[in-house]
């Protein structure tokens, strides 16, 4: 799982060819700090999704662009579109019924 900023959004997301999440986050969020494990553990299992996190502190345009109201929010993109999209903690299985895996 890789962190990016607003700046490297559009090259690591919205040019992907293929599966991205992001996870919207907060290093003050609770389920935010609950749902890091899960998505790291993801991450490995499935190489073919890139996992990535944005800090909406750090980069509340982003937050605001992509109407993040609740963290943590999971936004799923396929080939730089929205696809899916869930907020708070989901399990591992979940996270692939998002990505159709």
């Amino acid at each position: 799982m890789k962190d990016i900023n607003a700046e490297q959004f559009d090259e690591e997301v919205l040019k992907a060819k293929g599966l991205v999440l992001v996870d919207f986050n907060a290093d003050w969020c609770g389920p935010c700090r609950m749902m890091k494990p899960i998505l790291e553990a993801f991450s490995k299992q499935h190489e073919e999704v890139k996992v990535v996190g944005v800090d909406i502190d750090e980069n509340d345009e982003l937050a605001e662009q992509y109407k993040v109201a609740t963290i943590p929010c999971l936004v799923v993109f396929r080939d730089g579109e929205e696809i899916a999209r869930e907020v708070g903690v989901q399990s591992e299985k979940k996270l692939m019924k998002m990505m159709g895996l």
